[in-house]
């Protein structure tokens, strides 16, 4: 007999799916003070800083034992105008109160999300043609469990560390975690990390049936106190355009540009591109690391002859 998740103490996506929501709202509320939240506080004393629960069913409209229910994990039912009300309540901010809905569509279609498929890791042969295309700028695309599945030159010169120690394909979240390097390839590793983990959980919560992204997720908790300290705090982030810094091992100092765009007919899949300033001295750099990759190509052929 084939041991289900239950019985192997395991939790199955519907347990994780609760654990999310209660952890996600409990540690949101403690965030908010009652002067934050423009109310008179409820009750004397506090043991703890934040809203009580009463005070966000008051904020948001709705009974005490209704907001309680949410909270411990059970948003079955819960309308979208419920749940826009509980965030607002709770001050989220759009990528915060996406999560939350992203957490309802879970647990009110299950089955349907169990469907979904998995990260993949081989791309169509057209998205490997459109990354080559690109030639002044590093760009890649990554899969739902932060995996990068393919590149362009620049993409994999700008990555050189990505090896079989981040695993196959090689993986940020492991990279920016497990790999010490990363500390002096990120200008800002705490920065990063938070970045990478925001990303993750926001992930975690569309897609808990993705067995690669758990169990990426498993693996880090376990290896990184870094990353565990991260996760428990519940935040997340959609990750789509800014201005990242890194200190190349061969070029020096890089302040890139990024856009990212979720790929709509590749469904869990993400492409990003990081162009320099024109005229800049990450524009000269960026040329320098082309010369370089061609260089390292070139040698690699010639040592293979």
């Amino acid at each position: 007999m084939n041991s289900t998740p239950a019985s192997s103490g395991i939790p199955d996506a519907a347990d994780r799916n609760k654990t999310e929501i209660r952890e996600f709202l409990v540690s949101q509320r403690g965030r908010i003070s009652p002067d934050q939240a423009g109310i008179s506080p409820i009750g004397g004393r506090r043991r703890v800083p934040g809203l009580r629960r009463e005070e966000v069913a008051n904020l948001a409209g709705v009974s005490v034992d209704y907001y309680t229910r949410i909270e411990r994990g059970n948003l079955s039912g819960a309308s979208e105008e419920v749940l826009d009300a509980i965030a607002g309540a709770l001050r989220l901010d759009p990528s915060e109160r996406d999560h939350l809905h992203d957490l309802a569509v879970t647990a009110n279609n299950g089955k349907a999300r169990r469907r979904q498929p998995q990260s993949g890791t081989r791309v169509r042969p057209e998205l490997q043609y459109l990354l080559d295309a690109v030639t002044a700028a590093p760009a890649h695309i990554t899969n739902r469990a932060m995996d990068m599945v393919a590149a362009n030159a620049l993409g994999w010169a700008m990555h050189p560390d990505l090896d079989e120690r981040t695993g196959t394909p090689p993986n940020f979240s492991r990279y920016v975690f497990l790999d010490p390097r990363a500390h002096n390839f990120f200008a800002d590793w705490e920065r990063a990390a938070d970045t990478n983990v925001a990303m993750l959980r926001r992930e975690a919560g569309r897609n808990p049936y993705d067995k690669r992204l758990t169990d990426l997720v498993g693996e880090l908790s376990v290896r990184s106190q870094e990353f565990r300290d991260r996760w428990a705090a519940h935040n997340v982030r959609k990750h789509y355009a800014g201005l990242k810094s890194f200190v190349h091992p061969v070029v020096g100092p890089l302040e890139l540009t990024y856009q990212s765009i979720e790929l709509d007919q590749d469904p869990g899949f993400a492409l990003t591109v990081y162009p320099a300033v024109p005229g800049s001295a990450s524009e000269e750099a960026l040329r320098l690391l082309a010369s370089w990759a061609a260089s390292e190509h070139s040698n690699r052929i010639d040592s293979h002859r």
